[in-house]
């Protein structure tokens, strides 16, 4: 199992996001920062970027440097904007068995221009063009209104390297599977959702985010939803050991392991 983080979160706080339920389960794990994520972005300067293949690729390499890897039985966990990234480097990267997401993103940026006055197409217009100062006024009082975009832009200006809340967002746009990349993605597809997502549950007018990613997929995709048993937040923060107990169950039917089987035997 390779997992790894989204918009803000670290490899570390998968220690107990899934790190801890693969070694339970006889998985080996590997967590890591990719660029715009903690370590990477502070220790080498590496801003975050949406072709994620590029990221999960070396990463694969550097599995073949450790014993006891099956390498065609390799599994990539996303959480939170991770529910993005990770499908996107499905789509261009074959050495993956499976994909587990916490929770499925079809389009990243919607949870922000969601929380704006103005339609999207021209949220997509104005935020590319080379001066539109009454639209960066606009950006200035809607984080001021909004707790979560001041938040967003403020570390998205960090993570990306932007300058500005409106170069941040163009480069946020950026960060969604249209245009054909989720139905690229062919090996099997673990989408989780919860139903009071902060950012991606949808607003009554959308599609939840995972049901959207969900509705694209081509390959072999269930949705799971917990909402009802305390995993109804974002990353499933409720309910965190029954959401990866949910997950390696699904691996291990999945991927053709005998894990759940050698787990029940010994804690019984």
């Amino acid at each position: 199992m390779v997992m790894h983080n989204g918009f803000d979160g670290s490899a570390e706080e998968l220690h107990y996001l899934g790190g801890l339920a693969a070694l339970d389960r006889g998985y080996n794990a590997l967590s890591f920062d990719g660029p715009g994520q903690p370590s990477a972005i502070h220790r080498r300067g590496l801003v975050l970027r949406p072709d994620w293949e590029h990221v999960v690729g070396p990463v694969l390499d550097h599995l073949k440097t450790f014993p006891g890897v099956d390498h065609d039985r390799v599994a990539l966990m996303g959480v939170s904007l991770g529910g993005m990234l990770a499908p996107r480097a499905a789509a261009y990267e074959p050495r993956l068995a499976a994909v587990v997401v916490v929770d499925g993103v079809y389009d990243a940026a919607e949870a922000l221009t969601g929380l704006l006055p103005v339609p999207r197409a021209e949220v997509e217009r104005r935020t590319r063009a080379d001066h539109d100062p009454a639209f960066d006024d606009l950006l200035e009082r809607a984080a001021a209104d909004s707790p979560t975009l001041r938040w967003a832009f403020g570390h998205g200006r960090y993570a990306t390297g932007s300058a500005t809340s409106r170069k941040f967002l163009a480069r946020y746009l950026d960060y969604h599977l249209r245009d054909g990349v989720a139905e690229s993605v062919s090996c099997p597809v673990l989408v989780c959702s919860a139903g009071d997502d902060l950012f991606f549950a949808g607003d009554g007018t959308t599609k939840p985010q995972p049901q959207e990613l969900y509705d694209h997929l081509t390959a072999p995709a269930h949705l799971q939803h917990t909402a009802t048993e305390g995993a109804d937040a974002h990353g499933h923060a409720g309910a965190e050991r029954l959401a990866m107990a949910r997950v390696f169950d699904w691996l291990d039917t999945t991927l053709g392991t005998t894990s759940a089987q050698q787990h029940l035997t010994e804690t019984s």
